[in-house]
């Protein structure tokens, strides 16, 4: 059975268990969750050496890192290294998006190397085999069904796109930005066909209740640009999105949604809003979102930005943008910096909603720094490395760097220090 079905019969499987703990809250409510569907936990009964995650509004804010190679850069070796930078600073889950040679291969060293869920979209595998114009549905199922065998734990399928909805968005500045939607938007328009995912979804709801894969329903119609941002076509998607997330939940499979790129602050909560009505409050999955465009080089702060408002209105988990967003590939520094941003503004909206044990952190590392504890302040860092680099290098380049002691920064030194003279006042007020 899958996470929901087990929910769904009052059995309390070890992933629940191991969600409440992580979370800190009481196993009822994790399985209540889960079984309503609000709280999904992605974890195919293949993936071995998975340690599951929950994702829901309710818990705390997951993040997603995007790797994988494409069909002009990158090798397998390059792959693994990105793999372990990201979970070494925290990504929740991994989604493998290669495009290029080796696709199978390289997932299967991911599997083997992921303790954390990882989510595929097959449209790349089918496209790479196949080409971009054969989308025949046992050639559909073939990939996901060898996919979900070999234990991949969450898809994003694009069934949300439908034919009638091309239309409005070649209407907008920049179209279908997203690549699984243009290959799909394309093959029908050539074709005259409905989409063959929307149309073959009740097989894949089989497949997907037989390894317990969770489906991420892609938004093939997010915009890409603030200014296509919740428009006509993105929102009849979004209907069509709320409609399959019901399928699923009929089938006992688990199902969250995918959300919008390109949005402009004010617009956030009522997208956010929007989400979790139509859909049933399933898990809201977004990318960014990106808050303005005009910032390539720097989209990992934008998207932070947007990320961190999207969920503290609700969104549960944020698909990390790399500072090569727009531009390139990402290789293994642009994980790390991605990563880390958005486990940021993952933190600061828990922090905010006051989820269980969210600001356990940053009290502890205020302690530290009342002490004058350095150790203990990178150990607690969420980029340990990159805190202690920038001591060392402040130290390094101060006018008397062998002078000075652990009691300060080179920002005040001794004489100007806050910190020390609080700790002297209070020390002499105390007495």
């Amino acid at each position: 059975m899958t996470q929901i079905e087990y929910a769904q019969k009052g059995i309390i499987t070890p992933q629940i268990k191991h969600v409440a703990e992580i979370e800190q809250r009481p196993i009822e409510f994790i399985a209540d969750r889960v079984a309503s569907g609000t709280v999904v936990i992605p974890a195919n009964i293949n993936h071995k050496n998975l340690v599951p995650c929950g994702i829901g509004r309710e818990l705390k804010t997951k993040i997603n890192a995007n790797i994988g190679n494409s069909t002009l850069s990158s090798c397998p070796g390059a792959e693994q290294s990105k793999l372990n930078i990201a979970l070494h600073y925290g990504a929740d889950t991994i989604m493998d998006l290669s495009t290029g040679g080796e696709i199978t291969s390289i997932r299967q060293t991911m599997l083997a190397n992921c303790t954390v869920p990882l989510g595929t979209v097959p449209i790349y595998e089918i496209v790479a085999r196949y080409g971009n114009n054969d989308f025949a549905k046992d050639k559909i199922l073939a990939v996901i069904r060898e996919q979900a065998e070999q234990g991949v734990d969450y898809m994003t399928i694009h069934a949300g796109l439908l034919q009638k909805y091309v239309p409005l968005a070649l209407k907008r500045k920049l179209g279908i930005v997203s690549r699984g939607g243009a290959l799909l938007a394309a093959w029908m328009q050539e074709n005259g066909k409905e989409n063959p995912f929307y149309e073959a979804f009740d097989e894949i709801l089989e497949i997907c209740k037989k390894y317990d894969v969770t489906l991420s329903l892609g938004d093939g119609l997010r915009p890409g640009c603030l200014a296509d941002a919740s428009d006509e076509a993105q929102f009849a998607e979004l209907d069509t999105l709320g409609e399959l997330v019901c399928r699923c939940r009929a089938a006992k499979v688990q199902s969250m949604v995918e959300g919008p790129g390109h949005v402009p602050l004010d617009q956030i909560q009522e997208n956010m809003e929007r989400e979790r009505k139509i859909c049933g409050d399933a898990p809201f999955y977004i990318l960014g979102p990106v808050v303005i465009d005009c910032a390539p080089g720097y989209d990992h702060f934008v998207a932070g930005m947007g990320g961190m408002m999207g969920a503290y209105y609700g969104a549960a988990m944020l698909c990390y943008v790399t500072p090569k967003e727009h531009l390139g590939l990402p290789n293994a520094d642009d994980v790390r910096r991605g990563v880390v941003a958005f486990k940021i503004a993952a933190h600061a909206a828990d922090v905010a909603l006051h989820k269980p044990g969210s600001r356990k952190r940053d009290d502890a590392i205020s302690d530290a720094r009342a002490k004058f504890d350095w150790e203990k302040q990178f150990e607690l860092a969420l980029d340990p490395e990159w805190a202690r680099e920038l001591r060392s290098q402040a130290l390094n380049e101060s006018s008397a760097p062998n002078q000075h002691g652990s009691e300060y920064c080179t920002m005040c030194g001794p004489d100007f220090c806050s910190v020390r003279l609080s700790a002297r006042l209070k020390k002499s007020i105390l007495r």
